[in-house]
């Protein structure tokens, strides 16, 4: 099995070395997405999903510092800017939880001519693939996880590998919320 390192970009130290997922690891989480997908859509409402992407914003700002740590010790950015991101990852978050409804609303088309209705409805699509780059881990992520997970889509992530512990911490705020990821 093959892995790979974080290495800490001041010092060029090795901090831990991670397994690569197999395919067999691969295909069991698309099957347990998929399965999770159908179950949620079902079950929750836009309000139960605002309430969870609300809650995940308040984590970030609970645990600023700590998520913040983990980007100064795996890409090196600047505490400051660490912060920031984790900040500003917390603000998505919070304007698709406060927007929600709004957001998801059904949006009349006006008609050119003719008889009709017409709307464009917001609904989930089912079990999306996020390929995350690695230089604003957090905001990355809440660009992406925020809307998605607003109208109902599961998100299976693969984070760039030199910031795999940003990709844990987000694993663990989501398993804290009883989301499968």
């Amino acid at each position: 099995m093959s892995s790979y390192a974080v290495i800490d970009p001041a010092t060029g130290e090795t901090v831990e070395e991670y397994p690569t997922i197999t395919d067999d690891e691969l295909r069991a989480a698309i099957g347990r997405a998929d399965e999770a997908h159908r179950a949620w859509a079902a079950s929750s409402s836009v309000a139960d999903r605002a309430a969870l992407v609300r809650r995940v914003g308040e984590l970030h700002l609970e645990r600023r510092q700590e998520l913040a740590e983990i980007i100064v010790r795996e890409m090196g950015k600047p505490i400051e800017q660490a912060l920031g991101e984790v900040d500003f990852a917390a603000e998505i978050y919070g304007f698709y939880a406060d927007n929600a409804e709004d957001l998801m609303a059904d949006e009349p088309i006006k008609l050119l001519g003719g008889d009709g209705t017409a709307v464009v409805r917001r609904s989930t699509y089912g079990t999306l693939l996020g390929i995350m780059p690695w230089n604003y881990p957090y905001y990355q992520i809440a660009r992406v996880a925020g809307p998605q997970l607003m109208v109902g889509n599961v998100l299976l992530l693969k984070h760039a590998e030199s910031v795999p512990q940003v990709a844990l911490a987000f694993a663990r705020i989501f398993g804290e919320q009883k989301t499968v990821i």
